[in-house]
């Protein structure tokens, strides 16, 4: 399990936006934010990040977070 929680749900639960209008905005695969959104993404371009952070109108810490108690991947 990663240690970085990525918390994409929370902040379109909170815009009340759904991941359909966001992949149309960031112009970007629903597929590629679900993997995003639920933990799985191995990595992020910061492009995709910055894309994302404007559309959802945060900051990249709203976005990620670092979680100590979960295992490390090593």
């Amino acid at each position: 399990m990663a240690r970085i929680v990525i918390r994409l749900d929370e902040l379109l639960h909170a815009r009340r936006m759904t991941l359909t209008e966001l992949a149309a905005r960031i112009d970007i695969t629903i597929a590629n934010l679900s993997i995003l959104k639920t933990g799985k993404a191995k990595a992020i371009r910061f492009s995709t990040l910055e894309a994302i952070c404007a559309a959802l109108e945060c900051q990249p810490g709203d976005l990620l977070a670092f979680d100590a108690t979960l295992p490390s991947e090593e």
